[in-house]
């Protein structure tokens, strides 16, 4: 598959490039050249995650790699379950945490992580992955490529922005993994990993990419869980709610709508970083500043896949109105869903998923049938949901095991000139 800048559309490279570079040395972000169909939909009903996760990325990938190349990478990564659970009457919860992490990136850092070894099998690089992190995506970058071999890893994470136990995920792991507390947000961070993508001086010197969702190889997996969402519900159509931060996740709900999924209406459920949703209701696209809140994946004043969206919507606001809808809420708003849930259905939502079921609440029209992403397990977030709930909940075993452990993390500044001699000197 061929994969365009959106900065230079005259750009074309190859899967290769796309995903090795992970983004052009403009800042523009890859785009495929076309998105393929669905092809399998009458059979999807029957159909198994891993099973529906290999016929999309044959779609995608079966130019560049073997069908057993591309059956290795799915059943090494795609390897544990995405249930719909249903809360109560027509909304269920599309639970994407049962992954090592218990984080819905998983997802992408896993497969992504695999396919970039594949590919690297023939370049023969040393690959340094420079990824920023408000939480899960750190931890499941770090898990995913931890040991790989030609590839190391650097995590750039705000320090004090993040749960005590997002923390140990991402800091105790050692070997390839090392990882940076900035002094700054996750705006910051992004802004650090950008440059060193974009730098071309660095690329002289070392080959640098991304597993943020940056980089286009993070969101061809994330398409799976959409349709893996479909196969397990009786209805022919639906709406999808999706808690949104840098929009990756929400892109490849776009993506997955374009492939053919049945998708009626996809609600991007923000929290007081809302510049989507204001753009939806008004027209002015304007980042801002982060502003922390509970739901610290959310936590992005300056969405990276907001490019690719205005690019697949030609910047025609109509055209993004067509799929797409926005809400946002305050945090007092997703502590109370997160109680009334908890009192009226028994089911425990995580601060994220909880922006997400109140954007259904919301926006879902009677009669229709809605899927909130539930994108974190919510005893990463213990002391939150303490205090919400007056009690903890319990505590995944593997998540657990990280408390025990010794945080790892060097000190850094938001001063780039800083970041990139470090880079030099690993």
């Amino acid at each position: 598959m061929r994969f365009y800048n959106t900065n230079n559309r005259s750009q074309i490279v190859d899967l290769s490039v796309a995903i090795v570079q992970g983004m052009p040395t403009d800042k523009g972000l890859y785009m495929p050249c076309s998105l393929p169909k669905a092809g399998f939909l009458s059979a999807i009903k029957k159909m198994s995650l891993p099973e529906i996760s290999f016929e999309i990325a044959k779609a995608f990938l079966d130019e560049d790699l073997s069908n057993s190349q591309i059956q290795d990478i799915v059943q090494d990564s795609i390897n544990f379950p995405a249930p719909v659970v249903e809360v109560e009457q027509n909304i269920a919860s599309l639970e994407l945490f049962h992954g090592p992490t218990l984080a819905f990136k998983d997802f992408g850092a896993r497969f992504m992580s695999r396919l970039l070894r594949e590919l690297n099998k023939k370049l023969g690089k040393q690959i340094t992955i420079v990824v920023a992190t408000s939480g899960d995506t750190g931890s499941a970058v770090a898990n995913g490529f931890l040991g790989v071999d030609g590839i190391r890893v650097v995590i750039l994470y705000p320090s004090g922005k993040v749960s005590p136990l997002q923390e140990k995920q991402l800091t105790t792991l050692g070997q390839n993994i090392t990882a940076l507390e900035v002094a700054g947000d996750f705006d910051d961070c992004q802004a650090m990993a950008k440059a060193a993508l974009s730098d071309a001086e660095l690329a002289k010197k070392m080959q640098v990419s991304s597993a943020n969702s940056i980089n286009i190889g993070r969101l061809i997996p994330q398409t799976f869980y959409y349709f893996g969402a479909f196969a397990q519900i009786p209805q022919e159509s639906f709406w999808v709610s999706i808690p949104s931060g840098n929009f990756g996740n929400l892109t490849a709900c776009v993506f997955a709508k374009e492939m053919g999924l049945p998708v009626e209406k996809i609600v991007a459920s923000c929290n007081a970083n809302n510049v989507v949703p204001r753009y939806l209701a008004l027209g002015e696209y304007a980042p801002k500043s982060t502003i922390h809140t509970i739901a610290s994946a959310m936590d992005v004043g300056n969405p990276s896949n907001t490019g690719r969206l205005f690019d697949f919507y030609g910047n025609d606001l109509e055209k993004f109105r067509r799929d797409l809808l926005g809400a946002d809420f305050s945090d007092a708003q997703a502590r109370e869903a997160i109680k009334d849930v908890w009192a009226k259905f028994g089911y425990l939502l995580d601060p994220h998923g909880a922006f997400a079921y109140l954007g259904l609440k919301e926006l879902l029209p009677a009669g229709k049938y809605g899927v909130f992403a539930e994108t974190a397990h919510p005893a990463k977030f213990l002391e939150e949901m303490e205090s919400i709930l007056g009690e903890k909940p319990k505590i995944p075993e593997r998540l657990a095991a990280y408390a025990s452990r010794e945080k790892v993390s060097l000190p850094m500044g938001v001063d780039y000139k800083r970041f990139k001699q470090f880079l030099l000197q690993l």
